[in-house]
């Protein structure tokens, strides 16, 4: 059943789509001119007092055709969880719409700007295209940060911790898991500010945002990136209980972050993201081997990390979910077929 589920998350498109970024990766210098990693949830560029953050976020036509509101809703929301992700605070965005309906274009401006209201990040300018063919939207934000976080950090030993906003519902007919859009302000930019606190704190060694790729998608970015694997015990990721493991692993999260710390931290970190009714969990550790296995156990076992029972070993399912030397992910590990994607 382990295998199954995890196939099935192989293929889904979010995650086939970020491995047909390789080649985009490759084409590009591995490092900006102030030093920090191309490939990055943001690009930074070092100033005279700390860092700036800059990210563009484009979205599926199809998307945007279906809910124009929510799309652009979402324009304002992902950058914002992009530059959160990097240890940062937003401070503006811009946008580029071509339309093929005024009222497309209408209800995608009300949902950004219901967004920049929200969440208290202005709407600075933008360019916009009429008599367009179809609808297409890209948002792009600028932030700040004082201490930077990256997912090109992780180190083997680290803790996995996965902290994920499960107070919402799926917005249909996508895997959009919307716990935004009837919250509190207040909340929203409260709950985003612990990511720049870890980051100032120290706490975290690299961070990621869940994005369309889902969970097990963008820890795969995650660990390609920092050149490390993992050992994932599916068993500890909070999940809300009418949700499918397969839905789950899928979803992108309005609020979901992916991080690595020092196992020390673990309770210092996941404290935070509950005080605030987020759920919080480590979820795993970060490996030397160049693959991410997943492991599963029946939840009346005895010890479930350490194996201990050896009468409920029968119970204990692990499968790979990705093995980075033969199959590459981005391509920051090199792998058996670079030249070529993974066989789905």
């Amino acid at each position: 059943m382990l295998e199954s589920l995890l196939d099935k998350v192989r293929h889904y498109p979010g995650v086939v789509s970020k491995v047909a970024l390789a080649p985009v990766i490759s084409s590009f210098d591995q490092q900006n001119p102030s030093g920090f990693s191309n490939g990055d949830d943001t690009a930074v560029l070092k100033n005279s007092c700390g860092y700036d953050l800059f990210a563009v976020e484009g979205f599926l036509p199809e998307f945007v055709k279906n809910d124009p509101w929510f799309a652009g809703w979402c324009g304002v929301m992902v950058n914002i969880s992009d530059i959160a992700a990097m240890g940062g605070r937003p401070r503006a965005v811009v946008n580029a719409l071509w339309q093929s309906s005024d009222e497309s274009a209408k209800q995608i401006f009300l949902g950004m700007k219901a967004a920049s209201e929200t969440y208290g990040v202005p709407i600075v300018g933008g360019h916009t295209s009429h008599k367009s063919d179809a609808t297409q939207l890209a948002v792009s934000i600028l932030g700040h940060a004082n201490k930077v976080l990256s997912s090109f950090d992780a180190k083997a030993g680290d803790a996995i911790i996965v902290a994920m906003d499960q107070r919402g519902e799926f917005r249909a007919p996508y895997l959009n898991w919307n716990a935004t859009t009837n919250a509190p302000a207040e909340r929203l930019k409260g709950d985003l500010e612990l990511l720049p606190l870890l980051a100032e704190k120290g706490y975290l060694t690299g961070c990621k945002d869940i994005s369309q790729a889902g969970l097990l998608g963008t820890l795969a970015m995650f660990m390609d990136c920092s050149k490390t694997g993992a050992d994932i015990f599916l068993n500890d990721i909070p999940k809300p209980k009418h949700v499918k493991w397969e839905d789950w692993l899928c979803a992108f999260p309005s609020f979901g972050f992916l991080m690595t710390c020092p196992v020390d931290r673990i309770d210092e970190v996941t404290a935070l993201f509950k005080r605030r009714d987020i759920d919080a969990a480590c979820i795993g550790h970060v490996t030397e081997r160049a693959s991410i296995d997943v492991t599963y156990i029946d939840p009346t076992s005895t010890d479930r990390r350490l194996g201990i029972d050896q009468d409920t070993s029968h119970r204990k399912q692990t499968s790979v979910f990705w093995d980075f030397e033969k199959h590459h992910f981005l391509g920051f590990i090199k792998s058996a077929d670079q030249k070529e994607s993974l066989c789905l």
